[in-house]
């Protein structure tokens, strides 16, 4: 048998892997560290044994426990994605000798379409910041990089002064998987983040977007902004700053992008993944057809 080893060890190393060997970012790495600290939690307080001597059967009683507390399908998913990852890990690590998740299937679920954005929503959002005070023109540029370049949110605020090349208007950004691309972005776009950068504080910071204090703008802060605007402008609550990312790839399909740049635009891997769009913009124009047509 393998010797039991600490619990907040293995999932340190497991942790420590995701980040040096596979390059993940500190957000992934973090929701890794959620779901399988909650798993660790569970297994001592309904099993009470090592997590190398872990079973099928207790694994699946752990999945049946999140459907019993409200879990969807995709959240179940996503933690028996992590399980899976971390058994992997322990039986390359030879801390097991069989892994108890081979067998263990993901949970079919329905295929759903991303929130998205009409076009005059996405004016109205653009629209909403007050140009007259500092905070607003910041709030501009960034709404108007997130939906020119349809960049994740983590990526534009963690930009830097020296990944925009303003001659060409080329944006660099370090997606995910430390994987690096080129965007570019629109004279809109530029127009504003020009106007941000000379109202910017002089500021010993190669950071681009800053808050208040003068230091990095986190995810929350610009989430929490965006909300204001929403209510402001009385659009969908359900909209969040990386409904932009899906309204700049289902605008671009609508006006007759082809789906390969969409996917290259985006840091998708995986044209798959890119492909959800496609449906987004059908069903798009199938509304419009239903509204404008004589027989719709």
């Amino acid at each position: 048998m393998p010797k039991d080893i600490k619990k907040d060890h293995l999932i340190e190393s497991f942790l420590d892997s995701l980040y040096i060997e596979k390059g993940l970012s500190q957000n992934t790495v973090q929701s890794y560290k959620n779901d399988i600290t909650s798993f660790a939690f569970w297994v001592d307080e309904s099993i009470n044994l090592p997590l190398v001597r872990i079973s099928k059967i207790d694994i699946n009683k752990y999945i049946a426990q999140l459907f019993k507390n409200g879990l969807k399908s995709s959240s179940v998913n996503r933690k028996i994605s992590t399980i899976k990852s971390f058994f992997i890990f322990l039986l390359k690590k030879k801390h097991i000798l069989v892994s108890p998740v081979e067998d263990i299937e993901m949970i079919k679920q329905e295929k759903y379409l991303p929130i998205s954005m009409s076009e005059k929503e996405v004016e109205l959002l653009l629209e909403s910041p007050n140009l007259d005070s500092f905070i607003g023109i910041r709030d501009r540029a960034m709404i108007e990089m997130l939906y020119a370049t349809g960049m994740r949110v983590s990526e534009l605020i963690n930009l830097k002064i020296t990944d925009i090349d303003h001659n060409r208007l080329v944006v660099k950004v370090m997606g995910k998987g430390s994987k690096e691309r080129l965007i570019p972005y629109g004279e809109v776009a530029s127009d504003y983040l020009n106007v941000y950068l000379k109202n910017r504080k002089e500021i010993n910071s190669n950071e681009i977007f800053l808050s208040n204090r003068g230091k990095k703008i986190t995810r929350s802060a610009f989430w929490n902004r965006i909300k204001l605007y929403l209510k402001k402008e009385n659009l969908k609550e359900s909209i969040s700053p990386h409904t932009l990312r899906h309204a700049f790839a289902t605008h671009l399909l609508n006006r007759g992008a082809d789906l390969r740049s969409v996917q290259i635009l985006l840091g998708h891997s995986d044209l798959s993944t890119t492909q959800i769009y496609t449906h987004i913009a059908k069903q798009r124009l199938g509304e419009i057809l239903k509204k404008h047509h004589p027989r719709g």
